[in-house]
């Protein structure tokens, strides 16, 4: 019996019709290669852009984080306003340049609490990533329209409490990389030769893009602490740590398989790595609650599962059997993380989950052969 017939003889059992059996075997498909490990080992060298960040969070320690990252983000310099994005001001200054010293004039954005906003680099095996974490919800949300959203208005839902931003240009990396070619090029500084050089570091993204976390501190998926069954306080510094480890797989998948989607396996596998990273083993039903499902076969509105179909067009019927497939997952990805124990090389922990699909984690048998690789 091949994958697809298994898939059809599971998703029967759990009383699919032949249109919802089409919508989740769609939705199934991996996005995951099976690229092999660098020859290097594990962790990867960092991204240039951590040099640069590495920068800002040393001026961060006596300016403040806030002022220092309006110094390098264009986007910072303005409000958050709809429709703001089309206008020649901003495109002018997000896609073609301005000087920096014309940044952060007249109405440049504001925090409600930039004395809560800190800057940091975080170590994970694919190289150090920056990471805003702001101790302020109003101003995560900022944060988010700013630099995720080209500030404007879009809602950021309850549940959402980071954001990782990749492919970032930042015009602070460019111009720190046009005062060091100008003094490399003393006499050849000319408008026109930088339009020339310009050009050409434009093929090299690595020059000038950025992948950073913005993260917040609230509870974790909104789930509040009382219905963790845990102290406020505790349940915020676990939540912290969830999510950072959470987005830190993301990063993960994104450079070692170049791809991070806003789907459930992805989300199944940075949960489990962000409750690992919190608890010390992985729990389902932490996972079910973030989810909506701490009272399955009930799902509660407002659960993030729901946050991953946006982009998929899913029926009620499918997303219902979507939902017993997410909980025998949990229940599955539990027991394997009884079995492995040791949970150091976090490397390979992805990796090797990251070969599953979502409907391969509830199957028989499969979870025993990547044990076998462990």
């Amino acid at each position: 019996m091949n994958n697809k017939e298994r898939y059809t003889e599971i998703l029967t059992e759990l009383g699919a019709n032949q249109a919802e059996l089409d919508e989740i075997l769609a939705y199934n498909e991996r996005s995951f290669g099976d690229a092999p490990l660098p020859a290097d080992g594990f962790p990867l060298p960092d991204q240039l852009f951590a040099r640069a960040w590495q920068e800002y969070c040393h001026a961060a320690e006596t300016r403040g984080a806030f002022r220092v990252l309006q110094d390098h983000l264009v986007q910072l310099s303005f409000p958050i306003q709809e429709g703001i994005s089309q206008t020649e001001a901003y495109r002018t200054a997000t896609l073609r340049g301005i000087p920096q010293e014309q940044w952060a004039k007249g109405n440049a954005l504001a925090l409600v609490s930039p004395e809560k906003l800190s800057l940091s680099l975080y170590q994970t095996p694919a190289g150090a990533i920056p990471v805003l974490l702001t101790r302020e919800r109003r101003d995560f949300i900022i944060l988010v329209q700013a630099l995720a959203q080209r500030n404007e208005t879009k809602i950021i839902p309850d549940s959402m409490g980071a954001c990782m931003v990749k492919g970032y240009n930042n015009w602070g990396r460019i111009f720190a990389y046009r005062r060091q070619w100008q003094k490399d090029n003393s006499g050849k500084g000319s408008e026109e030769a930088w339009a020339q050089e310009f050009n050409e570091i434009m093929a090299h993204k690595e020059l000038y893009q950025d992948t950073f976390l913005i993260l917040s501190d609230g509870y974790y998926s909104g789930i509040s602490a009382q219905e963790m069954g845990l102290h406020e306080q505790e349940w915020k510094e676990l939540s912290w740590f969830i999510r950072r480890e959470h987005e830190a797989t993301h990063y993960f998948t994104q450079r070692v398989f170049g791809s991070a989607k806003n789907h459930v396996l992805d989300e199944t596998i940075a949960d489990y790595m962000g409750i690992v990273a919190a608890n010390g083993s992985y729990r389902a039903d932490w996972f079910l609650h973030f989810m909506g499902l701490e009272n399955y076969p009930q799902y509660r509105a407002g659960g993030r599962l729901q946050n991953y179909f946006v982009n998929f067009a899913m029926s009620a019927g499918a997303f219902k059997i979507m939902q017993s497939v997410v909980k025998q997952a949990a229940n599955n990805l539990e027991g394997f993380d009884k079995t492995i124990g040791n949970h150091e090389d976090k490397a390979r922990i992805i990796k090797v989950l990251c070969r599953l699909s979502l409907l391969d984690m509830i199957i028989a048998g499969s979870f025993d052969q990547i044990i076998q690789t462990l």
